[in-house]
């Protein structure tokens, strides 16, 4: 099997090397850059598995850097983990609403950075198996591949962990998420995000579907569920 390719990117050099080195011991093949434009081409020309990006970067910002990854069809369906020391959760939220599929705050665990590497690169490769399947649930169309929503047939323009939310609730109509299983199953395991923040996402997905708001059920004391 070849080996899973990493973009590292970060301006401290102290940084770079510690994380190249233990990726490297893990067989991964590494690049590294240290700007956010550097990161385009890089990502553009490499097509990396997963970028490990650090939100504050000279000139373009990681948050940026992100913005325009997923903004790329040939670019948006590459993983990336937001390596950085900015911990609030106005932070977490923001490379949550861009894309970013995991948020680790230096100063960080080798192990912790590695488990979190692992698991963003197994939930990529499950999606990717999923790319052509097609939900159809009471005038909802999700399609996985081109993560497209129709609701009576008008397009929903959702942010990337709306979409996933509800793709997630979605596939099983009538069962009950917890706000941590939503987190789990949408970021992976022991995701640094506040249960508070799903609420707000759920709102925001609730009033781009409309009419369609009432799919998404409350369970009071429990979490939410599809309308079967």
């Amino acid at each position: 099997m070849a080996k899973a390719k990493i973009l590292v990117v970060d301006d401290e050099a102290d940084i770079l090397e510690l994380v190249r080195y233990n990726l490297e011991r893990e067989g991964y093949d590494v690049a590294t850059v240290e700007t956010g434009e550097s990161a385009l081409k890089e990502a553009g020309r490499r097509m990396p598995d997963l970028i490990l990006l650090d939100l504050m970067l000279p000139e373009m910002d990681g948050l940026e850097v992100c913005r325009s990854i997923k903004a790329d069809s040939k670019t948006r369906h590459i993983p990336v983990i937001m390596l950085t020391a900015k911990g609030d959760e106005s932070d977490i939220v923001a490379g949550l609403e861009i894309g970013a599929d995991d948020y680790i705050t230096k100063p960080f665990s080798v192990k912790v950075l590695l488990s979190r590497v692992k698991a963003v690169l197994r939930r990529s490769a499950e999606s990717q198996s999923e790319e052509d399947e097609t939900i159809s649930r009471n005038r909802l169309v999700i399609n996985r591949g081109r993560r497209e929503v129709l609701y009576n047939g008008k397009s929903v323009d959702l942010t990337f962990t709306e979409f996933e939310i509800l793709w997630t609730l979605a596939r099983r109509p009538g069962w009950v998420f917890t706000r941590n299983q939503i987190v789990n199953k949408v970021k992976g395991d022991d995701y640094s995000v506040t249960e508070r923040a799903i609420d707000v996402q759920i709102v925001s997905l609730r009033k781009k579907l409309g009419a369609g708001a009432d799919l998404i059920e409350t369970i009071r004391g429990v979490g939410y569920r599809f309308k079967a």
